[in-house]
């Protein structure tokens, strides 16, 4: 598999999340929405690594990127979009992925309790806004 078509690989898997969060929303499943959310953030996230010839063995795609920008490899245009995605890559990072997967355990919290419709909408804006800017990248740099 060539880079192109791993990188497609990548967002079609975040297209597919992001139908699937679609759907979550609208139907008011907020937990399976901010997690479908998270996988769209994550895979737009690898996705643009990816295009830079990074591994997508990680699962901190955010560090990375910020990483090109700060050692200056990056076009400016192409940092300023990396620069859109960077806050929902660090805010949907491990903490949340865990708290939609198992809850609060040391509160006892089921993800349930924890996630609700404020959380599910600004997972899904997240997951829209990183779905169109690595659409926009991707465009850009193939």
């Amino acid at each position: 598999m060539g880079t192109d078509k791993n990188v497609e690989y990548r967002l079609e898997l975040a297209r597919g999340f992001l139908n699937e969060a679609e759907q979550d929303y609208s139907l008011k499943r907020w937990r399976s929405c901010v997690s479908g959310s998270i996988l769209v953030i994550e895979n737009t996230g690898l996705a643009i690594l990816m295009l830079f010839g990074v591994s997508p063995l990680t699962h901190k795609p955010g560090r990375h990127l910020s990483q090109l920008i700060s050692e200056g490899t990056v076009a400016k245009d192409v940092a300023a979009l990396i620069e859109q995605l960077l806050p929902e890559l660090e805010k949907y990072d491990s903490h949340e992925k865990m708290l939609a997967k198992y809850g609060d355990e040391a509160s006892y919290q089921l993800p349930w309790e924890l996630l609700g419709e404020e959380q599910g909408g600004l997972a899904i804006e997240a997951a829209r806004k990183c779905m169109r800017v690595s659409l926009e990248m991707a465009g850009l740099l193939q």
